[in-house]
């Protein structure tokens, strides 16, 4: 803007331009790294340089510092406008394993004109398989059987490698466990299994070959091994018995095992099975080269008696594992006497008597014993049938006697002593028993005298037998003699203890007038094997039982009441047992008289007749009694007529309640013992009257009255008024 005195002052010149940045140079990348780079190789990398500013810049050298690292590029001197790029390769060449580093350097006329891009690498050898072990030996392997070796490569260079196949030669040989290709980094390892399973005996060799793209492309692991004939074990003796071992005690048999085969066998484990078997002197695990032995010790402790099975299975590698030594032996008990029964008891003997039991001695145990003396001790106690010194085996037994002859009464007790050589060398059996006197048979009572007895009728009189001895009597028979006697409720035969009773009935039943005698013979095993009671009677002329009045008759009764008479029977002649009554009507009721009743010559007994009729009319009936009388039976007639009873009513009145609104009255009853609760009227009564048409004949009733107002309200009970009603 120029300002002056001229007109239009200030002019103004118009101005224009563009500012820049200097130019400037930036790398991509602005480092290079190489990494592992493998010897004999090299790697380059791309480094573009670029003009970030905004002029021109010429680049005028490059160098590459560093060992193994180079560079190309442009050619020099080159110029780049703003924006524009120049590309330069980074390389590197390793010499020596290690790490290397170093710079390319760019120099321009910048702003910054010199340009460092740091450079850095590792050398590192080429990618080797080393394996390890380097060769597989295999040693003995039993023909049919097989063995496994393990094997391990390793890339031991500095690159990755990769392994393109792998194979086995040789007979018998094989591997596994390698999936190909399979790539291995530096260091990296990889395992597989070489198997050697000769199918003959002897040696053999191969290889297993591993290509790959390592330094050494074509590797070679020797394989060796001999095909050998099986381990086998094998047992003497095959099997162990110990026989009997007494418990408590032990037996040991010697066994020995064998190699028999062509490889070593190792024995890891000797089981034992079965109660009481157990190995001593065997230290495991062992190994036996072919035709090696190793003895050891079996042995049985039986803790209870009976037989025992058990097994040594022998763990092995051999071809014949387990083998199984199988083991026998019996646990015994020593001798031992056991007595049945353990005690005799010969209860009561009778004195001048005697009575033997039998004993039996049983060797309970598992071994021999030998019994060389029996005595017997106490009052009249002795032992007969036993040969002495004795031997008895296992389980055997032998029996003897032992008798009882007591001389006098009472209680005795004794032993049985038996001494041996068993595990109970002195034994005692107690003895015990009782001396008693004979049985003596009495009879109570003596004789049995019947007196008269009519004929045609019987009398019984009890009779009771006792042993007053003091052995036990047995009644065998009982033999009665003389007209009309007999025995009865006498079951034989029978047994009585000491002082034991039996009661049984004698009869007389006489058959013709007269006296009669007979005798009761007990015959038993007592001191008086006959004992002989006298039974004597007298047969009397029977009576005659008559009955008054002939006939009763009870006139008329209302039915459903009853009416009682009384009539009498009298026997005349002789006395007269009664044996029952009965009437032939259930309307007519015999009672007063127990049946059966005795009735004396000239005596009379009375009993009573019940009418009780069940409708109207006349109603019959005999009452029979029967007896021993001549005339029986003797009947009596009855006769009566039911009458049917009149029908009872109550009737009521009552004055009129002085209540206002009274509509009617409920009439109430009750009897002398309940309450009074609903009302005899269904509907409310108007008039100051009601009839009871529902009374019973010879109950006694109570009434009350109360009146009920228009709103249902009732007043409370009238003065009460008693009804009596009559019978019938």
């Amino acid at each position: 803007a120029i300002v002056s005195d001229a007109p239009g002052s200030p002019l103004n010149i118009a101005l224009s331009g563009t500012g820049v940045a200097p130019g400037s140079l930036i790398a991509n990348p602005s480092s290079v790294i190489f990494g592992n780079v493998t010897l004999g190789s090299n790697k380059t990398v791309a480094v573009t340089v670029t003009n970030s500013g905004g002029s021109n810049v010429t680049i005028s050298n490059a160098a590459a510092t560093g060992t193994g690292f180079s560079f190309s590029g442009p050619t020099l001197p080159v110029t780049l406008s703003a924006g524009q790029t120049a590309a330069f390769n980074a390389v590197f060449t390793p010499a020596a394993a290690g790490s290397s580093s170093g710079n390319l350097t760019i120099t321009s006329d910048a702003n910054n004109p010199t340009l460092t891009i740091p450079l850095s690498g590792v050398g590192v050898s080429p990618g080797q398989i080393t394996p390890n072990p380097a060769s597989l030996g295999f040693g003995n392997v039993a023909v049919g059987s097989s063995k496994t070796l393990t094997e391990t490569l390793t890339n031991s260079g500095g690159t990755s490698l990769i392994i393109s196949a792998a194979s086995a030669s040789g007979t018998g040989f094989s591997l596994s466990g390698l999936s190909l290709p399979l790539t291995l980094t530096a260091g990296q390892s990889t395992t597989f299994n070489v198997q050697f399973a000769p199918a003959a005996t002897g040696a053999a060799s191969g290889n297993v070959t591993i290509t790959s793209d390592g330094s050494n492309p074509t590797l070679t692991i020797a394989l060796s091994g001999t095909g050998v004939n099986a381990g086998t074990l094998s047992a003497n003796p095959a099997s162990l018995s110990f026989g009997n071992v007494q418990i408590g005690g032990n037996a040991s048999l010697s066994e020995t095992l064998t190699n028999t085969g062509g490889v070593n066998v190792t024995i890891s484990q000797a089981n034992v099975t079965g109660a009481g078997f157990s190995v001593t002197g065997l230290t495991l695990p062992v190994t036996l080269t072919p035709t090696q032995t190793v003895t050891f010790s079996v042995k049985f402790a039986p803790t209870v008696g009976g037989a025992a099975s058990g097994n040594v299975a022998v763990i092995s590698d051999a071809s014949n594992s387990p083998l199984n030594i199988g083991l026998l032996g019996t646990g015994v008990t020593p001798g031992q006497i056991t007595p049945n029964p353990a005690s005799l008891s010969f209860g009561s003997v009778t004195v001048g008597s005697s009575k033997s039991l039998t004993e039996t001695l049983t060797n309970s145990g598992g071994s021999s014993l030998t019994i060389s003396a029996a005595a017997a001790t106490g009052s009249g106690y002795s032992i007969s049938g036993l040969s002495l010194p004795l031997t008895l085996t296992a389980g055997q037994s032998t029996s003897f006697t032992v008798q009882f002859a007591p001389t006098a009464a009472g209680a005795s007790s004794g032993n049985v002593a038996i001494t041996s050589t068993g595990s109970n060398p002195n034994l005692n059996i107690a003895l015990s028993g009782t001396g008693v006197a004979p049985g003596t048979l009495s009879a109570n009572p003596a004789s049995l005298p019947f007196g008269t007895v009519q004929v045609g009728s019987s009398a019984n009189l009890s009779e009771t037998l006792t042993n007053t001895g003091g052995s036990t009597v047995t009644i065998s028979q009982a033999n009665v003699t003389g007209a009309g006697f007999s025995i009865s409720g006498l079951t034989l035969p029978t047994t009585l203890t000491a002082g034991q009773s039996v009661t049984f009935t004698a009869t007389f039943a006489p058959g013709a007038v007269g006296a009669v005698s007979g005798n009761l013979a007990v015959i038993s095993d007592a001191s008086n094997s006959t004992l002989n009671i006298g039974m004597s009677g007298t047969g009397g002329a029977p009576g005659t039982l008559s009955v008054t009045p002939g006939t009763l008759n009870f006139g008329n009764v209302l039915v459903g009441a009853s009416s009682a008479l009384t009539g009498t029977l009298t026997a005349t002649g002789a006395s007269v047992i009664v044996s029952s009554g009965s009437s032939n009507s259930s309307e007519f009721v015999l009672s007063g008289i127990t049946f059966p009743k005795t009735i004396a010559a000239g005596q009379s007994a009375s009993f009573t007749v019940t009418f009780t009729p069940n409708a109207n009319g006349v109603a019959s009936a005999n009452l029979t009694f029967v007896s021993n009388a001549s005339n029986s039976p003797t009947v009596e007639a009855l006769t009566g007529t039911g009458q049917a009873p009149l029908p009872h009513s109550v009737d009521l009145t009552w004055n009129a309640s002085q209540t206002q609104g009274v509509v009617g009255y409920n009439i109430y009853r009750r009897t002398p013992s309940g309450s009074y609760g609903t009302p005899l009227n269904g509907s409310l009564n108007a008039s100051l009257a009601y009839t009871d048409n529902t009374v019973a004949a010879g109950q006694t009733y109570f009434y009350v009255a109360r009146a009920v107002d228009g709103n249902n309200v009732e007043s409370g009970n009238s003065n009460e008024v008693q009804a009596v009603i009559p019978t019938p």
